[in-house]
């Protein structure tokens, strides 16, 4: 989504003669309006002149001036269109989850076959019987909106149901189905924070471990928004919404482990990109990998088939 651009503020375009100054008062005079396209401080345009504006309305002829006022169409029309195709590529996205970029200069890992045979799942976060016949791997960020649209909706800009509600009526309620999660913990500091709450829950208080996921996408702020003390403050808070959790314990036991706990989220983005998770939410059920925000029908197909052999 990620040439030189054309300079709507007025000065002069590369290769060209100079165009005329049009500042937000210019523009106004001229009747030409356009929503704009990004923030801007204040007074951004606040020097352009009004005696400027006037010296040129009399130096330079009436036809010259309607010729470069067309010509100032153009490239505001191009930037329009920009805008449109850019959200129109967002919601073409709204189901594809959040991509994770990989370093300046490093090589994508070549994805490995995939089989849920070779993804560790012992001493990982689960629900569901423990000797279910299928099992899923699920990475996940706390901080990303495609996975809160999957595990619980609530996301007004992803329409749909929520995906992982039904699968646990289906599946896991009736002992077909355990659902292992996997950490790719990479939009953020609030995503590694919210990381190691989790394990240290599910350490301490594993049967109160989906309540607390749950709650924490249900209650989730806009994504990456707070500040490290403010995150604490909204992870406490949700944690001691949960019934059976002491705050104070789980606190105590991320500022002793931080260090084992980030080792273990960083193993699980690295397992996950071996087996081509790109991104979040990422599964993988049997031999087959599931990226994004996806409809039921795509893990049903994928778990009966298992189910069937």
């Amino acid at each position: 989504m990620d040439n030189t651009s054309t300079d709507l503020s007025g000065g002069t375009r590369p290769g060209s003669e100079p165009i005329i100054q049009m500042g937000d008062e210019k523009i106004a005079n001229n009747e030409l309006s356009f929503a704009p396209t990004s923030h801007e401080a204040p007074n951004m345009h606040a020097e352009g002149s009004t005696a400027g504006q006037q010296q040129i309305a009399a130096t330079v002829p009436m036809e010259r001036q309607k010729r470069e006022l067309a010509a100032l169409y153009t490239p505001i029309a191009i930037v329009i269109a920009g805008v449109f195709m850019s959200a129109g590529l967002f919601f073409g996205l709204s189901h594809s989850g959040a991509v994770a970029t990989a370093p300046s200069g490093s090589q994508p890992a070549a994805a490995a076959a995939v089989n849920i045979a070779n993804v560790k799942t012992a001493g990982e976060p689960f629900v569901g019987d423990p000797n279910a016949p299928v099992t899923m791997a699920f990475w996940s960020d706390y901080q990303c909106p495609f996975c809160k649209a999957w595990e619980t909706g609530g996301v007004p800009q992803i329409p749909g149901d929520a995906v992982l509600p039904q699968l646990m009526t289906q599946y896991v309620d009736t002992g077909k189905l355990k659902i292992v999660f996997k950490d790719f913990q990479f939009l953020g500091p609030d995503s590694t924070q919210d990381g190691e709450w989790a394990r240290a829950i599910w350490k301490l208080y594993p049967s109160q471990f989906f309540a607390w996921r749950t709650a924490i996408y249900t209650q989730a702020p806009e994504e990456n928004s707070l500040s490290a003390a403010q995150n604490l403050t909204h992870l406490e808070k949700v944690t001691g919404s949960v019934s059976g959790i002491n705050v104070q314990a789980v606190e105590a036991d991320v500022a002793k482990n931080k260090s084992t706990y980030d080792a273990a989220m960083s193993a699980d983005e690295q397992e996950g990109q071996t087996v081509g998770i790109q991104g979040t939410p990422g599964f993988v059920i049997g031999t087959t990998l599931i990226s994004g925000d996806e409809p039921l029908a795509n893990f049903t197909s994928a778990i009966d088939a298992l189910l069937n052999k």
